[in-house]
Parts: C-alpha cells; structure tokens; sequence
C-alpha cells in the first residue's frame, strides 16, 4: 500500500481532534491523513495509556512518541515497495495519463492499475492513485457548484495580493503584499500589508485579524501559500509544521483551496480587486506602518459600511450581530518556533539559527527534526523527543557535558575545575602542581600543560609523579618540562644539592694587574716618553702603585697606572694637529 510519513504536528492533531470527541473521519480530514491512518494513531494512543476523557494537556512529548513509534513502520526513504516499483514506469504512466499520441485517450487510473499487472507490477490502487496524482498530473475534473455560505463565525477565507510599491524613509522603493481576510458569512474583511509571503508574516497577520475581529474564526480557508501548504493535494494536503503548530496554538483547523482553483474560495478572491482599486488606489503613504493604520481605519469604516452586493446589508453590522458572539476566544501571544531538519555533525552539534546544540555520540552523522522557540530547542529523531536545550542567541552555544568523549570535554568546555579534579585523583601534589600551573590570567592557554602533566602520569604512574611534584612545589619550581625530566633520571626521591655560601672576602683587586695591562714596552725608559708638552702633573687621587714591577725586557709585559688626567694628555699629545685652511691658503 502507499505510504507517507506522518508528521509529529499531524499526528497530535489527530489526538486532539479525537479528544475534542470528533469522529475518525472528521479527525483525518483535520489532520489530513487517511481515516485508516487516523483509527492506527488512536489505537496506538489507547494502548499507551490516552484516555477520551482527558484534556490535551496529556498530549505530552513522552506520549506522542510511543505513538509514533508504536505505528509508524520503518521507511527510510517514506515510501513502501509499491512507491519503489512505480517509479521505474513513471514515464509510461505519465503517458497513459496524458493520453500522448494521435488515437490514444487519457486512460483511468483503473485501467493503468490493470495494464500495469500485466506487465508484473502489482501495486494497490491507492498507491498508484496517489502516485499518478503526485507525479504525473493526474486530476480528476469535477463540476462546479455554488457552496452556501455555512454558519455565522465558522470560515474565514485567506488570499495574498499585490498592492504595489512603497518607498520607505531611506528610498527603497518595495514591492507591498496585502494579506486578506475575508469572514464568509458576513463579508467582514480585514487586510493586513506585509512586505514578504514567510511563515511569520502570515502567522503576524492572523494575530492582528483575531485582535481585528475580536476572536478566532473555526475555519479557516487558506490559499496554498508555501509558508502554510508544503504539498498542495485535493484530497490530503499536507500542512507545514510550523503552520500546524500555530493552528494547534489558536485553536483552527485549516482547509487549503486546491491548485489554480479560485472557486474553492470565492468570498476572498473578488475582494483582492476590490482592495487594491478601492483602498491602495491613489494614495500616498509614507511607510507601511502608515498604511496599515489607514488600511485598518478602511475596513472598519468603509468597507464595513458599505451596502454589500449579494447580502445586501452591512458587513460590520451583519458580523457584530450573528459572527461576532461565536468566535473562539483569542490566544494569547504566539511564540514563533523554527522547524528545521539537521544533521548532527562531528562535533556532537547542530546549527539552528547560527547557534550550535550538543547531541549524544550515538547521533552523529543522523538527521533531526527541530523545533526552536525563544526559550526552548527541542530535538527529535523519528517522532521522538531525544535532546532539549535553552534557546541560544546567534553565535552561542549549549554543550551538554554528557554528550561528549569523557576525555575530551573538559577540553572543550575549558572546565579547569573538572580538569584539576582530575590530577587531584591521581595524587594531592599533582593537583596542587596543575592548579598552580593554570594560575595565569589566561589559564585555558595553560591547559596543555596540564594535559602533558597527566601524560607523565600514564607514563611512570601516578607515585612517581607525586614524589616529582612534591620536590618541585618544595622549591617552588613550576614547569612540567623539569618533572618530565626529573622522571627520566629518576631523580624524584633525591634532595637537590644547592650551591653554599663563600666566605666574605674582598674582591675588588682579586685578579692580578698584568691581566690588565694594555700597553708593551721593551724597557721602561725607552718606551715611556716624558709629558712635557700638554701634560698636568698627577697630583690629585692619583695612587702609587705599591707593588713591585719587575723590568720589562725581552718582550714582557708589564702594567702602567695611568690616573685620569695623564690619560687624557697623553690623548691631546697623540692626537694628530688639526690643519689651518687659512694658513694653507696663504702658502
């Protein structure tokens, strides 16, 4: 038989419609599943323990799991062995269809189902209907009637139209979409501008319509808006979640007109003309707040005010009269979620809205739906709930530090703390030694060194590393490099030697002076020259040299006190006698 996932919001709109004491039938055209499909979920829900009688406040994630679980079979790709086989004849089938060549006719789906058989594929005739309807174009033509307008408060109709363009306060000039609603009993409307076609701008339009209107409408009619109808069907439609999700919060079922079939929702469709011609139509507004402001004040006191042509009455008066009392009460606030697909990456993180949430190691490489709301990240793997997380701003980051390797999360959480309970179990010196050595301003940059510490204990065991750390904390020395080299010399249990104190004593003139002398002589007469030109009398702190100086001869050396003002004579007097350019002029 043919097969479609169902998702976690179809699935608990079925439950709920099924607790509100609706009928199978009735509960999966709400939900848009097969009534087959419904009457497995409710049963499954029975056995897990769901009593009619209770609120949907027993609706939990836990339940809706078990659920899921319970009934749901196991299709990777969501599609049975019968979807698999007719692909291989979609173009044969998409031929019979069309009815392609000069005397061939479109063929009907009973007839595809039996030349099929004959070629060896059997698959059920629902299956190939839903796969002709999806895949190939078929679609079944049926006649036009007109639909009577219901009970008061029961529909609202919902249609997108362009406006035209706005140019803002900075001088863009944007394109302005008007977001129509239409009550079907009593032609009340409400229009709401939006500049984009999202999911929130729908979803902020409706909350303005039931403000607007005063309530909730049961109802509502839809166009196949991609932010509200992901696969557009005549007969099962499948909503998106996160439109699910608002309908489930508000309290409306959704029915979506059909593709390029304008007469599914009549009452909205003319008034798009109507709008634009009457309202947008010659005038001037300086941003869109402006607008909607004046689009506001139109429908309440020129639209509604107006003699309608097929009630002929007033629609505001028509809608306080018979509508207005039979709404549903109005929500409270909506919190907009993201739903999303990930993939768990080898991180141990998913992305959601540039924020990264950690997942157990058995989910890398998998693919998880999400649904983020501004307080909570919620994770699910088929249907069931496996990881919740606080919602992150952009470019934050929530880690569990159950989710990743043992040996690795203190690393990448930089839990110094975890990381010196560590080494503490290994031995009290070895955690006082790592917890002196992330005493730095920047203590994550000293985290390998700690690291290469635990690597010693692996290496020589955690005894000898307790004796290395105790004599280095005993001389205050902190370096993993001299326990590392401690261990390799087996140095740990022996007490360093330091170097002792020397006597006190003089060392000014320890070195003997023929080290110091820097002029040779072969005698001291003739190498010494008298000051006689230029040359001061040493008299002033000029001491003796005392002790006895042998004669310099065959070439020794010998040491020439000279005091400061001699040395710089001997300078002047060596020093050649700069040249007059007058006198050089003059010769």
């Amino acid at each position: 038989m043919g097969f479609r996932e169902v998702s976690v919001s179809e699935v608990r709109e079925v439950l709920r419609g099924w607790l509100d004491g609706a009928g199978l039938r009735t509960v999966a055209e709400r939900a848009g599943v097969d009534r087959k499909t419904a009457r497995r979920y409710v049963q499954a829900a029975q056995e897990a323990g769901l009593d009619r009688a209770a609120g949907w406040d027993a609706l939990d994630d836990g339940l809706v799991g078990q659920v899921v679980v319970a009934v749901r079979p196991v299709r990777p790709n969501g599609h049975g062995r019968a979807w698999e086989a007719l692909l291989a004849h979609e173009e044969q089938i998409r031929a019979w269809v069309a009815g392609d060549g000069k005397d061939a006719k479109p063929l009907s789906i009973v007839k595809i189902e039996e030349l099929l058989a004959r070629q060896g594929t059997v698959v059920p005739y629902r299956t190939l209907h839903r796969f002709a309807t999806e895949r190939c174009g078929y679609r079944a033509k049926e006649s036009t009637v007109r639909v009577n307008d219901g009970e008061p408060g029961a529909e609202l109709q919902v249609d997108f139209g362009q406006m035209g363009y706005l140019t803002d306060q900075d001088g863009r000039r944007r394109k302005v979409h008007a977001l129509i609603f239409t009550a079907v009993y009593s032609r009340h409307m409400f229009v709401w501008l939006t500049h984009a076609q999202t999911l929130a701008a729908v979803i902020a339009g409706c909350e303005a319509a039931w403000a607007f209107f005063g309530g909730v409408f049961k109802v509502i009619v839809p166009d196949n808006l991609k932010p509200v109808v992901t696969d557009a069907d005549a007969v099962n439609p499948r909503l998106s979640q996160g439109w699910l999700d608002y309908a489930q919060h508000a309290g409306f079922v959704t029915d979506p007109a059909r593709v390029r079939r304008p007469k599914d929702k009549p009452r909205v469709e003319r008034t798009v003309q109507y709008v634009r011609g009457n309202f947008w139509a010659g005038e001037s507004f300086t941003d869109l707040a402006d607008a909607q402001v004046a689009a506001s004040r139109w429908c309440a006191q020129r639209a509604g005010m107006r003699i309608h042509g097929t009630i002929q009455a007033r629609p505001i008066e028509v809608f306080l009269q018979a509508e207005a009392p039979v709404l549903l009460p109005a929500p409270d606030a909506y919190d907009v979620p993201i739903f999303a697909r990930v993939k768990v990456h080898r991180d141990f993180h998913v992305e959601v809205a540039k924020s990264l949430y950690s997942l157990p190691e058995q989910y890398l490489g998998q693919h998880l739906d999400v649904r983020a709301d501004s307080e909570l990240v919620k994770l699910y793997q088929r249907g069931a709930l496996v990881k919740t997380h606080p919602r992150q701003r952009p470019g934050g980051r929530s880690t569990d530090p159950a989710d990743l390797p043992e040996h690795q999360a203190s690393y990448a959480l930089r839990d110094l703390a975890r990381l010196i309970g560590t080494c503490a179990g290994h031995g009290a010196n070895i955690g006082i030694y790592a917890e002196r050595i992330l005493d730095d301003p920047l203590p994550w940059t000293r985290m390998r060194a700690v690291y290469r510490l635990l690597g010693l204990v692996r290496r020589y065991g955690p005894d000898p590393v307790e004796q290395a750390c105790d004599r280095a904390l005993q001389l205050d020395v902190i370096s993993v490099t001299k326990i590392a080299s401690m261990l390799e010399r087996a140095t740990e249990h022996t007490t360093p030697t330091l170097p002792t104190a020397t006597a006190a004593t003089t060392t000014r003139f320890a070195r003997q002076p023929t080290e110091f002398m820097s002029r040779t002589t072969r005698t001291a007469n003739s190498w010494t020259t008298p000051a006689s030109r230029g040359t001061a009398l040493a008299i002033h702190g000029t001491t003796v040299a005392t002790e006895p100086v042998n004669a310099a001869t065959n070439g020794t050396t010998a040491l020439s006190l000279i005091p400061g003002s001699a040395r710089e004579a001997i300078a002047r007097e060596d020093a050649p006698t700069p040249r007059n350019p007058q006198k050089e002029s003059t010769r």
